[in-house]
Formats: C-alpha cells, sequence, structure tokens
C-alpha cells in the first residue's frame, strides 16, 4: 500500500536494444594522453616544477619555514627530552630482541632519526627500533650466527668474534631493506600499504608479540638459552631460574603497569606523562649497583657500553643473498606500521604525508643507518605517543630526542653498567600490552563479519606457527579486486534539448566491493574537497566569533554582525583541544546560524562547499569488510557535519542487514538516507532543493529527460519523468 502524500513519478521511455540506442545517442569519448605526452611531461622542468620536487624529496624546506619558535620550540624541547629518555631505554631493551649487544640499539635510536628529520612527512611520529623488526631481525640473525655451532660460511665472517658477526648480519639486512624501501619510493609504490588491511596488520602484531613475549622470558626468568628459543625449551630449564631477576622483573611490571594505568585515565590532567620506565631503570641501575647484583646473585646485566661511534662499515653482498627473502617482509612490515601511525597523527593535526616520499625516508635512513651498524627503523607506538603527547609539534623534538641519545652514547653510557637485563626484559613485555589485548577483537570480527575473523585467526596461527616472514605472506593470499571507481553526472534535459546538470548534486557509483584495500581510493575521490578540514576551519572560526563577540569587538545587528574594533583582527593560532574541531559544528550560543558560503565576519576565510547533496549507487556493491565499513562511517559522518546531504541507493539487503548488524547508525549517520533507486533519490533531493533545476512548462507540468553519463565507461542511460 503505497504511503499517504508521497510523491509519485511516471517513467516513459522507447524500448532501446543496444544497437538502436548507439545509433541514436552518440557516444562521447574523453581525450586521452598518448604515451609520448605522458613522456614529454614526465622530463618537462620548469621553475615551479623544480621547487615542488625540491619540497617533495626534502619536506623539512616546507614545515621549517613556517616554523613558529615562540609557540612550538619550548613544546618540541620538553618533547624531545622526554622521548629521548624513553628512546635510550627502548633502544636497550629492544635490541635484546635482534640478539645484538644492547648499545647497539643506541645507533638505530640515533642515525635514522637523523636522516628522518631531513626526508620524512611526518611531523609526529618516533622514528627509531620497532620490537617487531626487531625480532625479524634476530632470528635472521641467530639463523647465520647461532648460539650453539658454527656460524654460516660467509666471506667477511674470518677473524671476527661472534658478536661481530651478528652486528654485520643485523645491518647488511638492514641495508638490504632500506634499498626496497628507496626502490619502492622512487618507483611510486607506496600504496603497497593498502593492501595490508587492519585485520590483517591486527593479526600480525599480535603474533608477533606472541614470538617477543617467549623471547623475553629467558631474560625475566634469568635463563642460559641459545637464542629465539620456544616455549618448550624454556619451560625444560625453567628449575634454572634466577630468583633475584624474577623478583626484580615483578617488581618492575607491576610498577611500571600501574603508573601506565594512571598515565592513560588522568591524561587530560598531567602536563606530562609520568616517565616510570625511565625512573624504574634508574632505580634498578641504582640498587643493582649499590648491593653488586652480578656478583651476588649472579644475575646478567648489561655491562660496559664503549663510548663513541664505530666507523662505518660496507655491507656484506652474500648475506644479502642469505637474507633477500626476510629482508622484503623486514622492508614492508617496517613501512606499513611507521604509515600508519603517521597517517593517524596527520589526521589528528590536519596536514598531509605522502607515502611514497615515507618510504624513500626509510629507505634512506635504514641505508645511513646500516653503515653505522644500526638495525632497521620503523616507530614504536609508544614512544610516538610520547612524543606527540608531550606537546610535540615537528621533527625538531624528534632531532632533540637524537640528541638525548647522543648524550648518552658519547659521555654517561657507563652509568648503565649495572642495568640487569631482567629490567629491560620486563620494560619489553609491560609495552606488549596494547598488542596482546588485540586477542579480544576475535570475539567482535566473529560476530560482525566473519570472513575478517578468518584473515585475523589465519594470519596470527601462521605467524605463530611458520614465523613472521611466512605468516605475513599465509595473510596476503587473499583475492584483492581491483579498486575503481566512477563518477556519474546527472544531467536534466529538458524537450528544448538544453541540458542542466543540478547544481550541488554529485553522484558517485562504485562497481565493486568495497574492502580495505580500495577504502581509501574510495574516500579520496568522494568529494573535491578535504571534509574534515572544512571542518575544523568551521568549529575555528565559530571559535574566534564567540571570542570577538565576548571581546565586544564584533556585535550583532539586524543588517548582520558589525566588526566594532578599529585594530585589524588576526586569526587564532590556539591549536589547543584539536579534538573539539572534530565535532559537529554548534550553534546554540549565537544570534544567528552562519552561512558559511556567504561573507563571513572579521574577515575571516572557510572553505566554501558548493556541494549540498551527494548519492551513493551501491547497486553494484556486493561486498563490505570491517574496514570498509569503519571509513564509510567516518566518510559519511565528516561530510554530515559540513552539511552535505548524503544518499546510499540500490544498496543490498544483505549489506544493509549488516550495517544493523555492525551498529552502523547513529543519531548523525541514519537509516532514511538509504533510497531503493537512484532516480528516487534525485526526486527527494530536486524536491528538496528546488533552486538545482525548475523550469515549468505553460501547461504547469515539467517533463525531464534524466540523462547519467559515467565519466570513465561512457556510459548512457536516458530516461523520461513526468511530474
Amino acid at each position: 500500500m503505497m504511503r499517504p502524500g508521497a510523491q509519485q513519478y511516471v517513467v516513459a521511455r522507447p524500448l532501446y536494444s543496444e544497437e538502436s540506442f548507439a545509433e541514436e545517442h552518440e557516444k562521447v569519448y574523453r581525450q586521452r594522453k598518448s604515451m609520448l605526452d605522458h613522456v614529454k611531461q614526465y622530463f618537462t622542468c620548469d621553475a615551479k616544477r623544480a621547487k615542488n620536487a625540491a619540497l617533495s624529496l626534502l619536506p623539512v624546506i616546507g614545515w621549517i619555514r613556517i616554523y613558529r619558535i615562540k609557540e612550538w620550540l619550548f613544546s618540541d624541547i620538553v618533547s624531545g627530552v622526554s622521548t629521548g629518555l624513553v628512546a635510550v631505554l627502548q633502544g636497550l631493551a629492544y635490541c635484546l630482541l635482534a640478539s645484538l649487544p644492547p648499545w647497539y640499539g643506541l645507533f638505530s635510536a640515533f642515525f635514522p632519526v637523523v636522516i628522518y628529520f631531513f626526508l620524512g612527512t611526518s611531523r609526529h611520529i618516533s622514528v627509531g627500533p620497532f620490537p617487531v623488526l626487531c625480532l625479524m631481525i634476530g632470528s635472521v640473525v641467530t639463523r647465520l650466527v647461532p648460539d650453539d655451532g658454527p656460524a654460516a660460511n660467509i666471506t667477511g665472517f674470518e677473524g671476527l668474534t661472534r658478536d661481530e658477526q651478528r652486528v654485520l648480519v643485523a645491518s647488511s639486512v638492514t641495508f638490504l631493506a632500506g634499498i626496497m624501501q628507496l626502490a619502492m619510493g622512487v618507483l611510486q609504490v607506496g600504496f603497497v600499504v593498502m593492501y595490508l588491511s587492519d585485520t590483517l596488520v591486527s593479526g600480525f602484531t599480535t603474533a608477533a608479540a606472541v614470538h617477543i613475549l617467549v623471547s623475553q622470558l629467558k631474560f625475566v626468568l634469568g635463563l642460559v638459552v641459545p637464542g629465539i628459543s620456544g616455549p618448550l625449551i624454556i619451560f625444560n630449564k625453567i628449575t634454572s631460574s634466577n630468583v633475584c631477576d624474577i623478583v626484580i622483573s615483578l617488581v618492575i611490571m607491576v610498577v611500571v603497569f600501574i603508573v601506565k594505568e594512571l598515565n592513560d585515565r588522568f591524561k587530560s590532567k598531567l602536563p606530562v606523562p609520568i616517565p616510570i620506565e625511565v625512573i624504574m631503570t634508574v632505580i634498578a641501575c641504582g640498587v643493582s649497583y649499590a648491593f653488586d647484583f652480578r656478583t651476588r646473585f649472579g644475575i646478567d646485566v648489561v655491562g660496559h657500553i664503549p663510548k663513541g661511534y664505530e666507523p662505518p662499515v660496507a655491507p656484506n653482498l652474500q648475506i644479502f643473498q642469505e637474507t633477500a627473502v626476510e629482508a622484503f617482509p623486514m622492508a614492508i612490515v617496517g613501512f606499513a606500521v611507521a604509515f600508519s601511525v603517521a597517517k593517524v597523527y596527520s589526521v589528528k593535526h590536519d596536514y598531509t604525508i605522502d607515502g611514497n616520499q615515507e618510504l624513500i625516508a626509510f629507505g634512506v635512513s635504514n641505508i645511513f643507518g646500516a653503515s653505522f651498524k644500526s638495525f632497521a627503523a620503523s616507530t614504536a607506538l609508544s614512544r610516538s605517543a610520547v612524543q606527540e603527547s608531550t606537546g610535540g609539534k615537528t621533527q625538531v623534538a624528534g632531532l632533540l630526542s637524537a640528541i638525548m641519545v647522543m648524550i648518552v652514547t658519547l659521555a654517561i653510557g657507563f652509568l648503565l653498567d649495572p642495568l640487569p637485563k631482567s629490567v629491560l626484559g620486563a620494560v619489553v613485555i609491560v609495552n606488549l600490552k596494547g598488542m596482546l589485548m588485540q586477542f579480544r577483537e576475535i570475539p567482535y570480527l566473529w560476530k560482525k563479519d566473519k570472513p575478517d575473523c578468518v584473515v585475523w585467526f589465519t594470519t596470527c596461527t601462521a605467524s605463530i606457527l611458520l614465523g613472521l616472514d611466512l605468516g605475513l605472506a599465509v595473510g596476503l593470499v587473499i583475492p584483492i579486486c581491483s579498486k575503481k571507481c566512477q563518477e556519474l553526472i546527472y544531467f536534466t534535459i529538458l524537450l528544448s534539448l538544453q541540458i542542466y546538470e543540478p547544481e550541488g548534486v554529485k553522484i558517485f557509483r562504485i562497481p565493486s566491493p568495497i574492502f580495505f584495500a580500495n577504502i581509501e581510493f574510495f574516500r579520496s575521490k568522494l568529494v573535491g574537497f578535504n571534509p574534515l578540514r572544512v571542518l575544523r576551519k568551521r568549529n575555528k572560526a565559530l571559535r574566534m566569533i564567540r571570542k570577538l563577540l565576548k571581546k565586544g569587538d564584533l556585535q550583532w545587528t539586524s543588517k548582520g554582525f558589525l566588526n566594532t574594533s578599529f585594530q585589524p583582527i588576526k586569526e587564532l593560532e590556539d591549536e589547543s583541544n584539536m579534538e573539539e574541531l572534530d565535532q559537529p559544528t554548534d550553534f546554540k550560543d549565537l544570534p544567528v546560524r552562519i552561512d558559511w558560503n556567504g561573507e563571513l565576519p572579521a574577515n575571516i576565510v572557510v572553505p566554501r562547499v558548493d556541494l549540498h547533496s551527494l548519492v551513493l549507487d551501491f547497486a553494484a556493491v556486493s561486498f563490505l569488510d570491517i574496514s570498509a565499513l569503519k571509513g564509510l562511517k567516518m566518510a559519511l559522518r565528516e561530510l554530515i557535519r559540513v552539511e552535505v546531504e548524503v544518499y546510499i541507493v540500490a544498496c543490498d539487503p544483505y549489506i544493509l542487514e549488516k550495517l544493523h548488524d555492525c551498529c552502523f547508525f547513529d543519531d548523525e549517520v541514519q537509516p532514511s538516507m538509504f533510497f531503493l533507486t537512484l532516480h528516487d533519490a534525485m526526486l527527494h533531493i530536486l524536491e528538496k532543493h528546488p533552486e538545482s533545476t525548475e523550469k515549468k512548462f505553460d501547461n504547469g507540468k515539467l517533463i525531464i529527460t534524466h540523462f547519467i553519463f559515467c565519466v570513465k565507461t561512457n556510459l548512457h542511460l536516458n530516461y523520461i519523468t513526468v511530474l
């Protein structure tokens, strides 16, 4: 039964075959560039292109020009000192995962950071050792240079101690991974990170956390076992545990865990997170030295840390041949983790990052660092969180953290001589909490999306049983559909054959499933602007208007806002409470609702949004995974918050049911945005926004031919509506 008061329409058009349709309607072709045109454009150089190339290869030039010394320098100093202290401790601790002498971790916390300062596009990540990469390096090191038995027959090992052989292996495989990252960056293949879904990365890092946990048990229990040993070997020797190491580890883990929880709970009230790892390390060093734990209880300590840096060393080509298979997943994982963290902070602080330039930055960082005997660098989540949460604005904070590491290496490293290795193992285990807690995703994924759950469980299980490199390969063996989106333009053609495109309306067709590999491409192509950036500009403008009204520099009159200040009004540079800028615009305490496309008071400039309606054609969307669902909801919410109405048409009932099951809808994203057909949605939009296309004939009826043109495939659809 028809809903009372519902609008009705009648569709009448000739019956067409493909041949008759082609005869009556001329096909529209896009003008395409030839290969020669692309080659000419690629090799054409002018002043503007040279400048853009320099800014692209050296991003430091771009942000150093706008560096605000008064506002940012103090924050960067505080952040750099805090991050540097954590980097020293994590460098020593994570080096144990790589089965190398601890002080080489300080090299990895210094050399890559300096290079990334000049070449990196993220302003907030902290570059240095990453536990998963360290573990992958450790597996290669112990394979070629085992604890028991002779090392592999490799030219260049002659006359070297076991530690020196291991350092050569680690630096060589790092050099090779850096070459691979640099090559991928030069070849512009930064998109490879899209093929690592959220569920795959979650399962992989959870498995890595399990490996890391097992590898650190020998330090926590004070056992002497070969290399990276499995749980069975450790269990067989558990009766030989050192009680002193166990007590130290338990105390460190309990205290650090409690204080970290307090840091999270009261982070809004604490100016700087309590550096509990550093505090406990200093205390443990002092107690170990005072009571001579090494002699009295036989615990294993860090020992002598040589001052200064070692001369550069060339990589071993034979090691390249032996480790090429392991180096490639290192290059991918290191880049993927760093890029994911960098993307989070770039969105939060409203700037852009370049995946290809990030590959170049990490590639050069690893090549340069490996020459000075450091191992593969990425970013540690906890260290990056410290750098950002303590007020870091740019990579000046990262450079200062590297200087802190350099001071320890050159001057005060001897103070860490009595530090028990069980302390470092305990710190590593406590920092695994976030990765180990990802096990909680299994029930959610099983209930909401069983295919994603299978990907997570398979990747995790394979990585635990087969090793991290083969586990990652297993997780990637999933058919990936090509990422392709098409934009539709909805025309209205009057009988006079004049063509009108409804103003403010955009139709977007997605002719493939939406999933982790194409969701970011889909979001980037939806509209021609960044809705989150527009929202933040609007909220900043509202913040400024409220401040001016409160000070009396701005007043509301019958003719609009009146600027009563005789001095020029400067734009607010306050970047505090960034989270508030992402919330919907609130006009409740203002005298009038702001017209964002009109003239704004006090010379405020906000990007115009001429789009009022966006229609998403889901007719060909047969599948949505969890990553796509989250990305889609985020995209819709951002558009709705900048007053763009979103409509989804021809959605498969299975997709709609899944959206309900996964709690997709809320107060902003509502089921009412779904329409049966594209025509239903367009008629609703034209009724709601008649100014878009409203032309009447003398008889009071409007006969409109709706013409849909697909930009990429040049398909045509033509039908008549009588209103």
